[in-house]
């Protein structure tokens, strides 16, 4: 498994349902690598599972959006945390606020997949978030509280996963949380849930090359995850270079 506390800033370019291998070609030719530095800056492409092991480059990692909760069998449409590892993936994201709205996961069953993850050395990215009511209704602590304690099992350290902050009304709007917000947010699941200020913290949700300097200089911000921007290959650029 990665050492992941080597790296002083994770990105994480979450791709969702968009690409193609024509696409991957002109995007792997186009990234600017030489603002990825050797053990400081870590970046991790998620694209759909078909084009996971095509993302051929010595210089970007490779995560999966997503895993299965069994790791074998009569499971038709589902792929295991163990084919992953088999075409070459070092991360994964579980618990997306799409998995979690769109097809019913819960807090158990990401559970499940973080545990597939850590056995087969594959580091899962956890994503915690409120929706806009609870926000207005001041649910958010209690909410973040209730998805990592529900979510993380045992085994799972600041040294094998990552935690990525994600409120859900901040997805794909446009919106973000100001910078004090993401920063209080970010120390308050780093001191008071985790209890531990060695966690990585990502924050996502509208990140683009306008606001993605001011989020990283943010204290307890370990890195961003991206979404729509990440395949707009000079966006992606911009932001990899802040």
């Amino acid at each position: 498994m990665l050492e992941i506390g080597n790296f002083n800033k994770i990105i994480v370019a979450n791709w969702k349902l968009q690409g193609s291998l024509s696409f991957i070609k002109t995007y792997i030719k186009n990234i600017k690598f030489d603002s990825v530095e050797e053990q400081t800056k870590c970046v991790v492409i998620c694209p759909p599972f078909p084009f996971i092991n095509q993302i051929n480059s010595k210089d970007l990692l490779i995560g999966s959006q997503d895993c299965s909760v069994y790791v074998e069998g009569a499971f038709t449409g589902e792929t295991s945390t163990k084919m992953l590892k088999d075409i070459g993936c070092n991360f994964c994201i579980v618990g997306h606020s799409e998995r979690r709205s769109l097809f019913g996961e819960s807090n158990e069953m990401i559970a499940i997949k973080i545990v597939n993850c850590l056995e087969e050395q594959i580091i899962p990215i956890l994503c915690i978030g409120e929706n806009l009511e609870q926000k207005k209704q001041n649910k958010t602590k209690e909410i973040l509280i209730n998805q990592v304690q529900k979510s993380i099992p045992k085994q799972a350290n600041e040294n094998n996963m990552i935690i990525a902050y994600e409120p859900i009304w901040a997805i794909g709007t446009g919106f973000t949380p100001t910078l004090d917000e993401i920063s209080e947010i970010h120390t308050f699941i780093k001191n008071n849930i985790l209890q531990s200020k060695e966690f990585k913290i990502l924050y996502g949700g509208s990140v683009k090359s306008s606001n993605c300097n001011e989020i990283l200089t943010q204290e307890n911000v370990d890195g961003v995850l991206v979404g729509s921007a990440s395949i707009d290959i000079e966006e992606f650029n911009k932001i990899i270079e802040s």
